[in-house]
């Protein structure tokens, strides 16, 4: 089967990406990455390979392991442009996350919601973690003018994790955690019909995370094709439930 990926340029989490490219290919699946403009290679956020803050908050060295094999790959060279994305060609969509200042471009994009809202109507699996649950809020239905997920369950980058980020480095790093005014939670609710009822914030955790082997801090919300993450903990639980989501 084959999977779409968008992601901006540069600046997109490391985990979020490179989890789940794993996982989808090991199970004999294509991973296509999408770009703006198609033909260029893109960048993961440079501070999450190498520590954000001393050494500290970047990415674990498995996820780092996979993101230089995927950096390698033929996929990550060979990129399509968003606009040129033809959905019906793609049986399940990734919407993956990232903080940096340079997910705007794909957060943002006019072209990219109005290609995901067409996959959307196709009703194929479609997963997304952290800020991706973004693209999703802000692209709308075109017959109704409503947010893609204005009557779905899901859960986002909860609004304890990202203020807790973003206090905590601000003193050195200013707003790298904080990529919009508003936070991912808040906006994400704003789409909602009934935010109470349709938004799970799920346990809470700060640090730790779900690997390739214990799911214990790791947490999903499912509702029906669309499968959705808080941050990049979840990445292994999301892509096997993404993947279990694909092949049934």
């Amino acid at each position: 089967m084959r999977i779409l990926m968008p992601v901006p340029d540069r600046d997109f989490d490391v985990t979020e990406v490179a989890v789940p490219w794993r996982v989808l290919t090991e199970a004999g699946h294509q991973v296509v990455i999408a770009t703006e403009r198609g033909g260029t290679q893109p960048a993961a956020d440079p501070r999450l390979l190498t520590g954000v803050l001393l050494g500290q908050l970047g990415a674990a060295q498995e996820p780092r392991d996979f993101y230089e094999q995927l950096s390698r790959s033929y996929e990550f060279s060979n990129t399509i442009a968003w606009a040129g994305i033809d959905v019906t060609a793609y049986d399940g969509l990734l919407l993956p996350g990232g903080h940096a200042p340079g997910m705007r471009q794909y957060l943002g994009s006019a072209e990219l919601q109005r290609q995901v809202a067409n996959f959307w109507a196709l009703r194929r699996p479609v997963g997304a973690i952290c800020h991706g649950v973004l693209v999703l809020a802000r692209a709308q239905d075109p017959d109704t003018g409503r947010s893609l997920l204005a009557d779905r369950r899901t859960t986002c980058l909860p609004k304890y994790m990202e203020r807790t980020a973003y206090l905590s480095t601000a003193w050195r790093l200013g707003r790298y955690y904080r990529t919009y005014p508003a936070y991912v939670e808040d906006e994400v609710r704003c789409a909602l019909s009934s935010p109470e009822v349709q938004f799970t914030r799920g346990p809470r955790v700060l640090t730790r995370r779900g690997t390739a082997t214990d799911d214990t801090h790791a947490f999903v919300a499912e509702d029906g094709n669309y499968l959705s993450a808080r941050w990049p903990g979840d990445a292994y639980l999301f892509a096997r439930r993404f993947l279990e989501l694909l092949e049934g």
